[in-house]
């Protein structure tokens, strides 16, 4: 286990403390088999049952008794098979006195647990599954949908980040520096997308890491999840390399740059690339708890549109462009998510939850559609800051032909940027008492001058 057993056992009081009544049931994953049983997937065990339980082995499950305090951890025992095939393995009895938790019981004892509750008019609670073996489970068990009440609670108490918690983000960060360093480094004429992207995967294995998604390697940065192809760099272009890594305990970094693959900036390529900087680093001098993420993003939208009209590719009244989502042309995604456990954390419990509450809705507008993280920040709180300007030509044919905002936008000028690609900068944010700060000891260059005095410190 990464925490103490205090830690642990402090969770799950509170989340049955939040809940209030009734019988919780939290899934471990099982492994998941590439084409047949035996062939699985590296396994990942599922954030919300490690958070309170802290136990990485398969097929197990958590229940909890909101009203008694009963705690049993749920799991068939290892047999001689297992430990053939894959060494001593830890008893789930010792699992339990490792968590905290007082008693134990057989997969098979599930059921038995859950219908006594319903016998007696309980409620059941459970989170959303992603995985189809847990929802068949769900479904023989319960045929009913996931709580709410469970999932605002585990929501709550994930949301703010503990100094544990924060001490392996921040490792997850200094993994994602030598990844991002690395690519750097590499990017050059000649050199492949594909080639990066697996020196990516390569460091963070080399680590004791995985890569906390799929690495995005990409000339075209305008498409906003391009996967490395075997494509090779061109000198005049921009690689933008979205890339973070997950430790073993599971927790994660995220960070973007864009890279001249020449080495340095065209003007053109500076003139945009100056005004994501501005962007990124105005949400850093916003961000502090009590601010919606919601009007951090407005207020970069509306310094990025006064940049863009002074370019000449945008015009008229900055505040109704923003309002009209005009600028969304550029930016067709949010300002940031949540991090933590999963690189976009707990999005898989219903982003609506996560990111939104009953201040804060979320809108149906192109681009501010998108934005996955909006609420109030609270202390402890670790959001992505991610602002970026794309230029891709299938939407700007659109809106030309539509008409879209075309009081605000300057499609002439605009056509002669639909060769450019893409922009983003992202960065690792932790709310502080007073304000933020990234995290990880060690920056990844991202201001202009400092990427081009990185470049041309790195050698032939």
């Amino acid at each position: 286990m990464l925490f103490s057993k205090d830690t642990y056992v402090q969770r799950r009081r509170e989340l049955c403390r939040m809940v209030g009544q009734g019988l919780i049931v939290l899934f471990g994953n099982n492994d998941s088999p590439m084409n047949y049983p035996a062939n699985a997937y590296k396994y990942r065990q599922d954030s919300s049952f490690l958070y309170f339980f802290g136990q990485h082995r398969n097929g197990l499950a958590g229940v909890l008794d909101a009203e008694s305090g009963r705690e049993i951890l749920v799991g068939d025992e290892i047999d001689i098979d297992d430990i053939v095939w894959y060494g001593s393995v830890t008893s789930v009895a010792e699992m339990a006195v490792e968590t905290g938790v007082g008693e134990t019981a057989p997969m098979a004892k599930l059921a038995e647990l859950v219908a006594e509750a319903r016998a007696q008019g309980r409620k059941v609670h459970f989170l959303p599954p992603y995985r189809h073996d847990t929802m068949i489970q769900l479904f023989d068990l319960l045929g009913i949908h996931p709580s709410l009440d469970l999932i605002r609670a585990v929501v709550r108490l994930r949301s703010v980040k503990s100094e544990e918690e924060i001490a392996e983000l921040e490792r997850a960060s200094l993994i994602g520096y030598e990844m991002h360093t690395a690519a750097m480094r590499l990017c050059r004429p000649g050199v492949t997308e594909s080639y990066i992207g697996g020196v990516l995967d390569g460091i963070a294995a080399s680590l004791g890491s995985i890569t906390s998604f799929q690495s995005i390697v990409t000339m075209h940065g305008e498409i906003l999840h391009g996967n490395p192809s075997a494509r090779q760099l061109e000198s005049g272009r921009l690689l933008l390399v979205d890339a973070g890594a997950e430790t073993a305990e599971h927790y994660c970094s995220d960070h973007t740059r864009t890279t001249p693959i020449s080495g340095k900036f065209t003007q053109r390529q500076r003139d945009i690339y100056d005004i994501v900087v501005d962007c990124h680093d105005l949400a850093l001098t916003h961000a502090r708890p009590g601010v919606r993420w919601w009007d951090v993003h407005m207020d970069v939208c509306r310094l990025m549109t006064n940049r863009l009209k002074d370019l000449g590719l945008m015009k008229g009244d900055t505040e109704e462009a923003v309002q009209a989502g005009a600028h969304a042309l550029f930016l067709p995604h949010g300002l940031g998510h949540m991090m933590g456990m999963d690189v976009h954390d707990m999005e898989g419990l219903g982003q609506t939850y996560v990111g939104y509450d009953e201040e804060t809705r979320p809108s149906t507008q192109f681009g501010l559609a998108s934005l996955r993280f909006a609420r109030r920040l609270e202390e402890g709180h670790v959001v992505t800051d991610e602002p970026g300007i794309y230029f891709i030509p299938a939407l700007i044919d659109l809106w030309r032909k539509e008409g879209t905002n075309a009081e605000f936008l300057c499609f002439d000028e605009i056509e002669k940027y639909k060769d450019f690609g893409g922009i983003r900068i992202e960065d690792d944010v932790l709310i502080t008492r007073d304000g933020c700060r990234f995290l990880g000891e060690k920056r990844i260059p991202y201001r202009a001058d400092d990427v081009e005095a990185f470049l041309a410190a790195r050698g032939e």
